[in-house]
């Protein structure tokens, strides 16, 4: 081999080892920038990945800050709310205290109405006791009253109970009306003809007669103390006749009447 040839030999040996080392050192060059590259990547995945994360926890901030301020809205106007109902409370609160001021006020009236009319009452019950105390006396007086009238009581009725004519007669004398129908405390004798008062009071008689029309009258007097008081009178030419009268007396006890 010619020496020419060695040297361009040579030459091409020590530019292939140049060339060997200098990709060498690129290939390690390569090998030592890889994990940066790689640690790089990574790093921008991360800084994706987190910025997606603030993107949602802005949203989420901007959702909790809507719903803050609602709230803030909510609570102030619950706070309001509140404060209007602390006035109603207030306002209430005053007045039930006027009320139960008002309550005590006619609880007074009530307890002094209640005094009134318990000692009124009280009066009105003494006063219809002591009405009841008289009227019980009366009552009793009154029973005994009506005992008394019952045992005073007068009544009587007679008749002369003969056939034919009867006078004339002067002077006339007392008529004795023997025939007693009824005498009702036996106040009138059928054997005197007379009639005497047993207490004061006021009387009634009647008086009947009947005869015939002629020459004569038919009459009959009625006296008080042997003092005449009226007749029954009547006289007529024929025919039967009946005249009547009557009076009432006010007799005092011992009066007598014929």
């Amino acid at each position: 081999m010619p020496v020419s040839t060695m040297k361009v030999t040579v030459s091409a040996l020590l530019l292939l080892l140049c060339g060997l080392a200098v990709l060498a050192d690129h290939t390690e060059v390569a090998a030592t920038k890889s994990p940066i590259e790689t640690n790089q990547a990574d790093i921008h995945a991360v800084l994706r990945e987190m910025s997606g994360l603030l993107a949602e926890t802005r949203a989420e901030l901007r959702c909790a800050k809507s719903k803050l301020e609602g709230m803030e809205t909510r609570l102030a106007a619950s706070e309001d709310k509140a404060e209007g109902l602390e006035k109603t409370v207030e306002e209430q609160r005053a007045v039930i205290q006027k009320l139960q001021e008002k309550q005590k006020e006619q609880e007074g009236v009530v307890e002094a109405v209640e005094a009134r009319v318990s000692t009124k009452l009280k009066k009105t019950v003494e006063e219809l006791e002591a009405v009841e105390g008289k009227m019980n006396t009366t009552g009793i007086q009154v029973e005994e009253l009506r005992r008394a009238q019952a045992a005073e009581r007068v009544s009587f009725s007679a008749s002369l109970n003969i056939s034919g004519n009867i006078g004339p007669l002067h002077p006339t004398p007392i008529l004795v009306y023997k025939h007693v129908i009824t005498n009702i405390g036996n106040h009138y004798n059928k054997n005197t003809g007379i009639f005497t008062a047993p207490v004061r009071g006021v009387y009634h008689f009647l008086v009947f007669a009947y005869g015939v029309g002629g020459s004569h009258a038919t009459g009959v007097f009625l006296h008080k103390n042997g003092d005449p008081i009226v007749i029954a009178y009547s006289h007529q030419t024929g025919g039967s006749i009946s005249p009547s009268n009557g009076a009432s007396l006010l007799l005092e006890v011992g009066d007598v009447v014929s």
